[in-house]
């Protein structure tokens, strides 16, 4: 019996050690939590309850000069998973793969890795950022608990390839990755903002409320320098042109040499922004800003431009160019022609190298050096240009031996970029001042536009040289080697350039760079025109001869779009600089369908109206001149000369009455004037 009690006694001990003990560490363990572990257990229970969230900004417009978009913001479709409630995953892709356009195995099997989930990995996946409304809509039709249809905020491009380089993109997550897109990211993508978002412990998270704790700030609008029609004309003019000479590519552009405003920057090859995944690395360069080419002659200007103000060289100063080559111990350098004597003038509208190198020689690698700089060249000019280049221009340029400064002297040994060069010749179109090239106009925050100010980096030479160097490249066009730049009743200065490309070590025979930069009218200037088409295999091989007639389709756009009336003929004598502009009529603006350059014309308005005129047979200016003096506007198809319109000749003319014409291209017979240049 006291055998039973005693056991029992002990058997009760051990019980009450065993729940006294349990209830130390329970005792404990809630001291440890809830003393301890208190804000490391609310913080985790609130990441599962409830989360903050950033709300994105909507970002910001990039707006041409005349306030029409090309880049904005849309409401698009993404496809999202909650994966960690997905017990199928091959099964959910296979579903999906069914809808989903363009669906392969690569892409089935990519699906299936998104919706696999691990317990290091998120909960939640995106399965695509971008799908369409289409497919969207079968994706709810498959009613999948766990995956979702979702907006997203897409960028879109309403003008696709037009401006592509100059406007630039954005990554996936909507940051900007080249042109004004990067350039301007800061002021684009305005300032995101905060929302409480309450979730549900069953059906996958789910939320049961969204609060807002801080509105999201709207990025800034852009407005760029771009002029839309003109930049369209000169897409169109260079790819005509790169076609035509069956080249690698080229590059245009067009620039206000008085305050710098870039109204149109185009490239060959080009892409589409809303495709810029599918471009080829080669399509998405900025030839404006990033190709690097040796400029050849139209680099002469600036070596003139030395010449004029540091050895006050007369125009009239007589070089003796007879033996028509010049050598450097066994290099020797040619001319295209034997010119004999030529004048200071001659040697720059001829485009002698042998006359160049000479005056090159006269100046000295110092001031060659000097000027080089002092035009621009080795540095980037443009702020709002990203990944631009500042060209390849030596060190050591003031210690070059002759041979080497006479390369330099006719455009070789400098690597330069279009962007450079058309801002070195503005500053010579401008009267003397090397003004920042631009693309951004205005920025216009909370309904406030800021205009962006004129910059001038410096002054390149004193006005009086720039109005002698602009008689002298006057000469160029009328009677020189960029005769194909010529447009009746309006003066024009400007520069051909043909240089052979540097290939293994050695130059080219076969490829070279064609080139033409000039200021129209070169009077009042307002505009400075750039083309180079890289490497043209065939219908011409010199600047003149490829580059110079791009020149004049866009300069004849240009002029008619700016109201530029024809000014004084060249015999005349160089009007004073500082003479107000002549104010020209109101430009034709027409509808962006299927022109082509060289169909610009400023219209005169004395004209009996009725009926629909005849304009067949006519070259597409006089069409255009007699229908919109009609009243009527002209929507034209193809290019060269009238074949049909519609409506007919004699048709009672109509309020808005649109005439649709469609052009063939005519013959054109030969330049017996045209003339090579080396």
């Amino acid at each position: 019996m006291n055998d039973w009690r005693s056991t029992f006694r002990r058997r009760l001990f051990v019980l009450a050690t065993i729940f006294v003990v349990w209830m130390a560490v329970v005792e404990v363990r809630l001291v440890w939590l809830q003393v301890y572990q208190h804000q490391a257990l609310l913080e985790r229970a609130e990441e599962q309850q409830q989360s903050r969230q950033p709300v994105p900004a909507p970002r910001g417009e990039i707006r041409a000069r005349d306030e029409s978009i090309l880049a904005m913001t849309v409401d698009g479709y993404g496809l999202e998973a909650t994966r960690s409630l997905i017990a199928d995953p091959a099964g959910v892709a296979s579903r999906l793969c069914q809808v989903l356009t363009g669906c392969d195995k690569d892409e089935r099997a990519s699906l299936v890795a998104q919706l696999t989930w691990s317990n290091r990995g998120s909960r939640y996946v995106f399965l695509r950022r971008r799908i369409s409304e289409a497919e969207a809509v079968k994706i709810d039709a498959l009613a999948e608990p766990n995956v979702r249809v979702v907006r997203v905020p897409h960028r879109s491009y309403p003008l696709g390839t037009t401006a592509a380089h100059l406007v630039g993109y954005t990554n996936i997550d909507g940051k900007g990755q080249t042109g004004v897109e990067l350039a301007m990211e800061d002021l684009l993508a305005g300032r995101p903002g905060s929302q409480l978002v309450i979730k549900s412990p069953l059906r996958g998270h789910s939320r049961l409320l969204t609060r807002p704790l801080r509105e999201p700030v709207p990025g800034a609008i852009v407005v760029t320098t771009i002029d839309r029609e003109l930049q369209y004309l000169a897409e169109r003019a260079l790819d005509d042109a790169v076609r035509e000479h069956d080249a690698n590519g080229g590059a245009v552009i067009v620039m206000d040499p008085a305050n710098g405003e870039i109204l149109a920057l185009a490239n060959a090859p080009t892409f589409d922004l809303n495709e810029y995944s599918l471009a080829t690395d080669e399509a998405k360069l900025n030839r404006a800003a990033q190709h690097i080419y040796e400029p050849g002659s139209t680099f002469k200007s600036f070596i003139a431009a030395a010449a004029l103000e540091v050895l006050h060289m007369s125009p009239q100063r007589m070089f003796d160019v007879s033996s028509g080559y010049i050598s450097f111990g066994p290099r020797r350098i040619h001319d295209m022609h034997r010119y004999g004597q030529l004048s200071f003038t001659d040697v720059i509208v001829k485009s002698s190298n042998v006359g160049a190198i000479k005056i090159g020689s006269a100046l000295g690698s110092e001031v060659v050096s000097r000027y080089v700089s002092r035009f621009g060249f080795g540095e980037a000019l443009a702020k709002d240009i990203p990944h631009q280049r500042a060209g390849l221009v030596a060190k050591n340029l003031a210690d070059f031996q002759p041979s080497a400064l006479a390369s330099v002297s006719m455009g070789y040994q400098i690597g330069v970029t279009p962007l450079q060069m058309v801002t070195a010749v503005g500053s010579i179109a401008n009267g003397g001042e090397l003004v920042a090239p631009h693309v951004v106009k205005a920025t216009i925050v909370d309904g406030v536009r800021t205009e962006l100010p004129r910059q001038v980096i410096r002054r390149t030479i004193p006005t009086e040289i720039a109005d002698d160097l602009t008689a002298i490249l006057e000469q160029v066009v009328e009677r020189g080697t960029a005769k194909s730049a010529r447009i009746p009743g309006y003066t024009i200065a400007g520069k051909t350039g043909t240089a052979e490309k540097l290939e293994n070590g050695r130059y080219s025979k076969i490829h070279n760079n064609c080139s033409f930069v000039g200021f129209v009218p070169s009077r009042h200037p307002r505009a400075v025109i750039l083309a180079v088409i890289d490497s043209p295999r065939k219908g011409g091989r010199t600047g003149g001869e490829v580059a110079g007639p791009v020149f004049r389709q866009i300069a004849e756009a240009t002029l008619s779009r700016l109201g530029v009336p024809p000014n004084a003929p060249v015999d005349e004598g160089l009007v004073a600089r500082g003479t107000p502009r002549p104010v020209g009529p109101t430009p034709v603006n027409l509808p962006l369908i299927d022109r082509r350059v060289d169909v610009q014309v400023t219209p005169t308005l004395d004209v009996q109206r009725g009926t629909m005129p005849d304009v067949r047979g006519l070259s597409a200016r006089d069409a255009i001149k007699l229908l919109v003096n009609a009243g009527v506007e002209p929507r034209l198809s193809g290019n060269g000369v009238v074949k049909l319109q519609s409506p007919a000749a004699g048709t009672v003319i109509r309020p808005g009455q649109v005439c649709d014409l469609v052009l063939i291209r005519a013959v054109a017979s030969p330049d017996p004037e045209r003339g090579l240049e080396p």
